[in-house]
């Protein structure tokens, strides 16, 4: 590689810990804006929704599947779609076990403005696991998507639903993993050195981790 310089292993190590220095500050920066999203104001959905998805209809507290909190991920596929949009099935692609969302309380789902048999042929050629929905009402206009693509997530408080976090473009760019997922939510990853709002529920670190099909199986450190 051009440009490249050559050094010594001492040099390399010198270089090696400035620039992890700065990923050390990277990654704490992170952290203090995960914290300042679990403090973001909340807004309150007054309107319904109805979804189509292979079990047949829902609403937006169905999406939930009983959890608190729900990312939902705005896909571009259209109807016959001739070609899908790329950058979504990298999206797609990245998605984690969702066991392990689920185990914070966080349920993950597509939507897409296709009909609901393409959209499980499609998923189904990926060899993706998310639940994917068709939405065909103002859903998708009334949380900033009326095109392209984009990220909302919610939080379930009794029968009332919230929206706490908007983003699109270059904002999904580093999801894909558990932490990157959880971190938009208003629990966060719900671990005891989260600086998170009084009340928010929180275990020890590594504690609650499983293997994916071992969740509810085995207590933690058996």
């Amino acid at each position: 590689m051009e440009n490249r310089k050559i050094v010594s292993r001492s040099e390399w190590l010198e270089a090696h810990a400035a620039l992890l220095s700065k990923e050390k500050e990277l990654t704490r920066a992170h952290d203090r804006l995960a914290a300042e999203r679990r403090r973001a104001p909340m807004m309150k959905v007054e309107k319904t929704y109805e979804f189509d998805g292979p079990d047949g209809k829902t609403d937006l507290p169905g999406l939930f599947g009983g959890r608190k909190q729900l990312i939902v991920y705005h896909h571009m596929l259209k109807p016959a779609d001739p070609a899908p949009c790329v950058g979504c099935g990298m999206v797609g692609d990245q998605i984690p076990h969702l066991a392990h969302l689920h185990a914070r309380d966080t349920a993950l789902v597509f939507v897409s403005r296709a009909p609901v048999n393409e959209i499980e042929a499609f998923r189904r050629r990926m060899g993706w696991q998310m639940p994917w929905f068709s939405t065909m009402d103002d859903f998708n206009a009334d949380f900033d998507v009326p095109r392209y693509f984009g990220l909302n997530v919610f939080y379930r408080d009794g029968g009332n639903i919230y929206r706490t976090y908007f983003t699109t473009g270059r904002g999904v760019e580093t999801l894909g993993t558990v932490w990157t997922f959880l971190d938009l939510t208003p629990l966060g990853r719900q671990e005891t050195w989260e600086d998170s709002p009084e009340g928010t529920p929180q275990t020890e670190p590594y504690n609650w981790w499983r293997l994916h099909d071992e969740y509810g199986k085995r207590q933690p450190n058996s």
